[in-house]
């Protein structure tokens, strides 16, 4: 298929600046893909769309102070840099203008504990750094760093903690999993109170989940990989769920990314951590969720291709139509949507 399969039109006045006032309180559209039907709701009434033993995987992830401006030592350059993935004092990071950061180049950030080095080039604009610090890293990232909200959020006034699900708890991410945002504590009381379950993964959101796709042909697309885990624990409870026929449903396209990892590389959902660059496209025969709740995603990107490939082409690309003529809000901070195979 044709990138330009995945396009649609997006007036730029329903992409969302700020969150809703309440987290719940965001516009839900139910995809019933058994019906090739839809139907309008909030998103605190997903407890009259979900049915008892329904399975809910999350992904715990939490997001870090990602972005950093310094300066060059050599020339005193600004330099901004975007951690993509941190393990120990090494990170990759997307650097804009990267030509200019070269093997060597030291980078000096506003806190005088703080420096990085490059080195290694890579390709698409990444480098990696080794960050140099007497003090934890991720310690001095909250002195220096700011949140990386994406490039479409030109005016946002919210607050750190409203780019954060409300389970997040492992550190990491450089983007949030931006469909468990519309939950509260208090829904998912009521809702585990329903009979519901609640399991809890780990994918650290990186390049591989909004970089765009430049080719014309999307075979030709390369995703980045990312980190996750899965616990025994989690495992366990998704496989009995699973052959006693409940339903897995994952909030958000990294939860299900991951569990469709698992099950590809082990035919069974089982403890597991590594890295995946998992592509799922039309065509993609999905082996481990029965559903996804999922916000509304960038034209032409990887999420639009995940998303047609589990509800089915034509019955998306309508919903999306639907969307946008009944003004929902688009993207990170916007409205969600339940791809329901029944």
């Amino acid at each position: 298929m044709k990138t330009s399969d995945f396009d649609y039109h997006l007036p730029e006045q329903l992409i969302a600046q700020n969150p809703t006032d309440r987290r719940d309180m965001s516009r839900f559209m139910h995809v019933d893909v058994k019906n090739q039907s839809f139907s309008h709701l909030h998103f605190s009434d997903i407890i009259n769309v979900l049915r008892p033993n329904d399975v809910l995987v999350v992904n715990n992830t939490k997001v870090i102070p990602a972005r950093l401006y310094g300066i060059k030592r050599d020339t005193q350059a600004k330099v901004e840099l975007l951690i993509l993935k941190l393990q120990g004092q090494q990170a990759q990071c997307m650097v804009k203008k990267a030509k200019v950061v070269k093997v060597g180049t030291i980078i000096e950030f506003q806190h005088p504990d703080l420096k990085a080095e490059c080195i290694e080039v890579q390709e698409d604009g990444l480098r990696l750094f080794k960050f140099i610090s007497d003090r934890p890293i991720l310690e001095m990232l909250y002195l220096v760093g700011t949140m990386p909200l994406p490039p479409y959020i030109k005016n946002s006034q919210a607050t750190m903690d409203r780019y954060q699900t409300v389970y997040a708890k492992n550190e990491g991410s450089s983007a949030a999993p931006t469909a468990g945002l519309h939950f509260t504590p208090q829904l998912i009381e009521t809702l585990k109170d329903k009979g519901i379950t609640f399991v809890e993964l780990t994918l650290h959101i990186g390049l591989g989940t909004f970089k765009p796709v430049e080719v014309d042909d999307v075979s030709h697309h390369k995703m980045h990989s990312e980190s996750y885990y899965i616990s025994e624990e989690s495992a366990d409870i998704i496989s009995k769920a699973k052959a006693n026929n409940q339903r897995i449903i994952a909030v958000g396209t990294t939860s299900a990314r991951t569990l469709e990892s698992v099950m590809q590389k082990h035919g069974k959902i089982r403890q597991d951590e590594g890295d995946t660059d998992i592509f799922i496209t039309p065509g993609y025969q999905f082996k481990a969720i029965d559903g996804l709740i999922t916000n509304f995603h960038l034209p032409k990107s990887t999420l639009m291709m995940m998303v047609t490939a589990l509800g089915g082409y034509d019955l998306l690309m309508k919903a999306y139509q639907e969307a946008v003529r009944l003004e929902y809000r688009f993207f990170s901070f916007g409205d969600s949507m339940f791809i329901d195979l029944g």
